[in-house]
């Protein structure tokens, strides 16, 4: 396993966590909160998705608490390979984005929970424990706008938008996602079209503003 095992040495039943988050200060808030709960035992920390999915197959916990933007493999991406799988393990997402759109795509992925980190550090504990006995903790704001504006994107162009986001072309990115150019430019114009932008970098930044990204 790529990630860090951790062993807190705590009773039998305890709800087995682990945390998937890049950043290793808040990696270490988390895991050092979450220690302070009698009921909650950290198995792991990742610092990427793909060490995420690694440890979520390999330790079998209960819940995993995940940002959302990770190197390899994001939090939604994550969520939803856990959902196709089949997996029992609920997935809580704690990010800084507040956007309908994330959380419209987290829902859609099997997210039963998703906390933003400005949140009051005790809530979390509390949202873990209800999540665990079956309940659902969405941020009450965020799930009022999630359901305003559709996402217009498809998968297929979302992905592209985002690689030609990043900088790349239309050829590379059909190399990375082996498709043909010609199918390349035409996900970026529908995606361009749908978002009403001018080019590719405005309809980039409009995504990503809205989440949709």
């Amino acid at each position: 396993m790529s990630g860090e095992a951790i062993d807190n040495g705590k009773a039998l039943g305890a709800i087995r966590v682990l945390l998937a988050e890049d950043q290793a200060m808040v990696r270490g808030a988390l895991s050092a909160l979450l220690d302070l709960e009698a009921d909650i035992d950290v198995v792991g920390a990742c610092a990427d998705g793909e060490a995420a999915w690694l440890a979520v197959q390999q330790l079998k916990p209960d819940l995993l608490v995940s940002d959302i933007e990770m190197p390899k493999l994001s939090g939604l991406e994550l969520a939803a390979r856990i959902a196709e799988r089949g997996l029992r393990c609920k997935v809580v997402i704690v990010t800084t984005f507040a956007r309908a759109g994330y959380l419209r795509r987290a829902l859609d992925a099997g997210v039963v929970g998703y906390l933003l980190k400005d949140a009051p550090a005790e809530q979390l504990a509390e949202a873990l424990r209800k999540v665990q006995h079956g309940g659902r903790v969405i941020d009450p704001q965020l799930a009022l706008e999630a359901w305003g504006e559709p996402d217009p994107l498809n998968e297929r162009e979302r992905r592209v938008l985002r690689l030609a986001g990043e900088g790349l072309a239309s050829a590379e990115i059909a190399a990375q996602l082996h498709l043909s150019h010609g199918t390349v430019r035409n996900y970026l114009s529908e995606a361009i079209g749908k978002l009403g932008a001018a080019n590719r970098i405005e309809a980039y930044r409009l995504a990503r503003q809205k989440g949709w990204l």
